[in-house]
């Protein structure tokens, strides 16, 4: 699945991604390729993104995110 993580001053991610680990409002979710659409809103903590050689963490003070056709957008502060 294609990810974007963005911030108001700069993109921290843009790419490839097999799963995505968000600290959501009502509890943590993971997203995997092909999930179902969603949009919902971040609380603060760690999101966790895996690739197929790596994984990177970034820490987020909340946001939105919206998974629609296997593309995933995050709108984090």
């Amino acid at each position: 699945m294609t990810v974007n993580i963005l911030t108001p001053d700069k993109q921290l991610y843009e790419g490839e991604a097999t799963y995505i680990g968000l600290p959501g409002t009502d509890g943590s979710l993971g997203i995997l390729s092909h999930h179902a659409p969603l949009v919902t809103t971040l609380r603060k903590g760690e999101i966790t993104l895996k690739t197929d050689d790596e994984e990177m963490t970034f820490e987020v003070n909340g946001g939105t995110v919206e998974v629609l056709n296997n593309h995933v957008t995050i709108l984090a502060q």
